[in-house]
């Protein structure tokens, strides 16, 4: 076990070094001026020196620079050979506040005045881990419920229910599912506010985005519990006279988990940071909805370090699930 957590912790600078490569690949191929706010240039002599400053005349330029800053190498090398502490002498007798310095500095957003892309991801990133993780508790009630369901009468009233339930959350897009909710308990109903951020208002974008992961935890649930069922431990079970409901939930479920186990890991990391069209309909101030509006005015900075972060959390929990996959079934190398 311990091999295995040091062998993916040892991948995972390299995994996201390659997507921070593709990444900006893409993002610096496309149009735009990502100095150009709302149509206003600034003049050509600030232009130039803001492009200068923020390596943003050159793609190397930018990329050395900004992987210095966002892996924390240029923290360390300027706390070692004594600059870091230079500039906060000189700071101090010139009266003025030393610059704040981050081990992992992501740097400013360009499309945000005087903020910083770790001042942004640390207020927002809360919101989506919070909306997302109750999403993925909803997803599992819902998707194991029905699931098991299903899977106790195939062929019933009930299993072409909860298939006719998942092949609905699966194919309708987020946007049309939120849309729907938002107009009927938000405008008609009038039970949840608005356009609002506050307690209640995560209610319906929580349900929203839970549905398609509902819908797959639901599927996967009802294939493993049939395959299941028909094992000869099962038969074992019900032959010692334990009670149905002890071999379908103890026996039974958790060895038909384990599909769905192996899912939650990519899906618990997109719930909590990949919400971006959910984020769009309801006016939730997450991480989804800065990060549509850094493609739109190409802020380099805040796409890549909400990048960094997704890719990163993506790998973590796919560690988690290796871990638990093993200290759930044992045999599993």
């Amino acid at each position: 076990m311990s091999a295995l957590i040091f062998r993916r912790l040892l991948q995972l600078p390299l995994i996201v070094l390659v997507i921070y490569t593709i990444t900006l690949a893409l993002a610096w191929a496309v149009p735009g001026n990502p100095l150009d706010h709302e149509g206003r240039r600034p003049p050509p002599e600030i232009q130039k020196a803001m492009e200068a400053q923020y390596k943003l005349d050159s793609f190397w330029g930018f990329y050395l620079s900004y992987l210095d800053s966002a892996s924390g190498v240029r923290w360390a090398r300027e706390s070692l050979d004594g600059s870091a502490r230079r500039a906060r002498v000189a700071a101090e007798q010139a009266g003025v506040a030393a610059p704040e310095r981050r081990v992992f500095d992501l740097g400013p957003s360009l499309q945000y005045r005087d903020r910083r892309v770790n001042e942004i991801i640390a207020t927002s990133l809360p919101v989506s881990v919070t909306l997302g993780g109750v999403a993925i508790l909803i997803a599992l009630v819902v998707g194991l419920t029905a699931g098991v369901v299903g899977a106790v009468k195939p062929g019933s009233i009930a299993d072409y229910a909860t298939l006719g339930l998942a092949l609905i959350g699966i194919s309708l897009p987020s946007f049309v599912i939120g849309t729907a909710l938002l107009l009927v308990f938000g405008v008609w109903l009038a039970i949840f506010p608005v356009a609002k951020w506050e307690p209640m208002s995560a209610v319906l974008p929580a349900v929203t985005l839970s549905l398609p992961f509902a819908a797959y935890i639901a599927r996967l649930t009802r294939m493993g519990m049939i395959e299941v069922m028909g094992a000869d431990f099962i038969r074992t079970a019900r032959a010692k006279g334990l009670a149905e409901s002890r071999v379908l939930l103890k026996h039974a479920l958790k060895n038909a988990f384990l599909p769905v186990l192996s899912y939650l890991g990519p899906a618990t990391a997109l719930a909590m940071t990949g919400s971006f069209v959910v984020e769009r309909v309801f006016t939730v101030p997450g991480l989804g909805q800065h990060f549509v509006n850094a493609v739109q005015n190409k802020d380099l900075f805040l796409i890549i370090g909400v990048v960094l972060i997704f890719s990163t959390m993506l790998v973590v929990f796919n560690l988690l699930v290796d871990v638990l996959y093993r200290w759930v079934d044992p045999r599993i190398e």
